[in-house]
């Protein structure tokens, strides 16, 4: 990162957006008592609108604090219990939203609240999508944060800046905003090494290693590490990612041109579906042939005559890896079981009714259901 990228490589901001997603943290709407500060909450809302009203785009806000707004309104002292914690955020999710309406009036806000299943089962993103586009299309200014009130370790997304990347999907944005209190990436943890230089613009976020930092503060829960997996989420969907300075004066400094922090560049643009196939956690592998791995570089579904090998235990509909010499080349959502495919790999499609006494599909995976990598990607992984 040490090495600026060639200026002709950087394109300009774009002039026009038509949706940006704006990720704001606990430590931008609170104080250093971790109480929430109105004047700040109030300026990041100006900064949200002049930015809006200078790309000629609608903002969908991905908000942090209602944990710790509760946590004020209750007197509670940290650390404390999985049931506080849930407690203190369905207390100042209301408080939230109270204060959100405010800032942003005269403009409607509508609360949504995502938990993991919201992301990863299909059915649900896109119920989750169709809500958020009719909430856009109404005029409304949607406020999303995670359903932490019911929400355990294991049924998390995990943090803001992820959800936020996975919000970017849903609405299909062209830009992610992450606001914090750090302005962008640096060569190293300015708290730590004074003379750390910033990273203005990363062309690949996938070439970054990823910093072993701490929240950037006690009241928040994220720190660079999680907004550099949120840039790569989203830059994988041809979504360009900004992390900016805490503050409106950043967001007011965007509408300018001026990106006071970081750019991370997306990657060509890739398909909402496809983008989403790409981000699942594979509940197994198949591994293919080389005729199979040609057909799948020309855009083909996967059958199971070239499939060689079946790996891991997974159902109709689970995402699983395509594998051509220990390399994942694909990732998809299969139509048959693992135990299913076992029994057909290698044959041709008029024999699976022979095997398996029915016929539901020709292919192990639908070329619609399945994001193929170019020549040096990688596939995410959790």
């Amino acid at each position: 990162m040490s090495t600026p990228p060639d200026p002709n490589r950087v394109p300009p901001l774009p002039e026009r957006w038509r949706r940006i997603v704006v990720k704001i943290g606990t430590s931008s709407l609170t104080d250093d008592h971790g109480r929430l500060h109105r004047p700040a909450m109030w300026a990041l809302a100006r900064g949200i609108e002049t930015l809006c009203a200078a790309k000629g785009c609608q903002a969908v806000i991905v908000s942090s604090g209602a944990g710790a707004i509760g946590r004020e309104r209750l007197g509670l002292s940290l650390p404390l219990t999985l049931p506080e914690k849930q407690a203190a955020a369905a207390v100042g999710q209301a408080l939230l939203m109270l204060e959100w309406d405010r800032a942003l009036a005269p403009r409607a806000v509508a609360q949504l609240l995502l938990s993991v299943a919201d992301v990863q089962d299909r059915e649900r993103y896109v119920n989750a999508k169709h809500a958020l586009e009719a909430t856009l299309r109404l005029g409304v200014v949607p406020v999303v944060n995670e359903n932490d009130s019911v929400a355990t370790a294991e049924l998390r997304v995990g943090d803001n800046d992820t959800l936020s990347a996975w919000t970017a999907y849903l609405v299909d944005a062209d830009a992610l905003v992450i606001v914090t209190d750090v302005a962008g990436l640096y060569e190293a943890d300015p708290r730590r090494s004074p003379g750390a230089r910033p990273v203005a613009v990363v062309l690949d976020a996938e070439s970054v290693v990823e910093p072993q930092d701490r929240p950037g503060t006690t009241r928040g829960t994220g720190g660079m590490a999680t907004k550099l997996r949120a840039a790569r989420i989203a830059t994988r969907a041809g979504i360009e990612t900004l992390v900016i300075g805490r503050g409106g004066s950043a967001l007011e400094a965007l509408a300018r041109g001026e990106v006071q922090g970081t750019r991370f560049l997306a990657k060509p643009r890739t398909a909402a579906r496809k983008a989403w196939i790409a981000e699942q956690a594979p509940r197994g592998r198949v591994a293919i042939d080389a005729g199979a791995r040609d057909a799948l570089a020309r855009g083909t579904s996967l059958l199971p005559s070239g499939v060689v090998a079946v790996d891991g235990d997974f159902e109709f509909g689970d995402a699983i890896d395509v594998v051509f010499e220990g390399a994942v080349v694909a990732r998809g959502l299969t139509n048959y079981g693992s135990d299913a495919l076992a029994r057909i790999r290698g044959l041709r499609t008029d024999r699976i009714a022979e095997v398996l006494g029915a016929k539901d599909f020709d292919e192990v995976i639908h070329r619609d259901n399945l994001k193929t990598l170019a020549r040096g990607d990688s596939m995410p992984t959790r």
